[in-house]
């Protein structure tokens, strides 16, 4: 009796398999040990809805290039060109940002071939305080019988506090970081001259 019962059950489980096409779908009870580890399918974690603040990245005023030498005395001149930036929200509530820099440097009438370095800074600044900034020198090549070298450099981890992710700035320039606007400085008054006065001479005059 319990022979023809085993012989049952596993002809219905024959038939079970068969019918599902032995095929892996959500809601499979192998499936679901495998990829997590119970029986059934954990319920779905809400999405983040928003994504980050993520701004375009800014090139301040005259950090766009420079230059050794002008005219015909240029030397050569290094100048961005594209500039990319993502950003990823972290489980403390930091963003890190990472930023993708391209420039070329460029041989003026004066210039030669040979190794030349890229100054890039990248900083981050929140209500126009720097939160970060780093600055890299960037190896380029301008080849023989060449008259520009391309160099790129992709900067990461760059990280905003939590307080600040809703508003803060990206900034790229060529060279170092700007130099911070110095405090007017303090002119001590010059001590006030003591006034005098004559007394009348009290000696009579010669001849008197």
């Amino acid at each position: 009796m319990r022979e023809r019962a085993k012989r049952v059950m596993g002809v219905a489980l024959v038939v079970v398999l068969a019918a599902s096409g032995a095929r892996a779908e959500d809601g499979n009870f192998f499936t679901n040990m495998l990829k997590y580890g119970g029986p059934t399918v954990p319920p779905s974690q809400p999405a983040d809805l928003e994504p980050p603040y993520c701004p375009t990245v800014a090139v301040p005023e005259g950090g766009a290039s420079i230059q050794t030498g002008a005219g015909t005395s240029l030397r050569y001149q290094i100048a961005l060109g594209r500039l990319a930036r993502e950003c990823v929200r972290l489980q403390d509530g930091t963003i890190s940002v990472k930023v993708g820099v391209e420039g070329h440097v460029l041989l003026g009438p004066a210039g030669t071939p040979g190794r030349f370095e890229a100054p890039v800074t990248i900083t981050l600044k929140y209500g126009g305080k720097v939160l970060t900034t780093r600055t890299r020198r960037i190896p380029t090549m301008v080849p023989a019988g060449q008259a520009q070298g391309l160099f790129s450099l992709i900067e990461d981890n760059l990280i905003v506090p939590p307080a600040m992710v809703g508003d803060y700035d990206i900034e790229v320039r060529v060279g170092g970081a700007a130099a911070a606007p110095r405090a007017p400085r303090k002119t001590r008054k010059a001590p006030a001259a003591a006034a005098t006065s004559e007394a009348p001479s009290t000696n009579p005059a010669p001849g008197e």
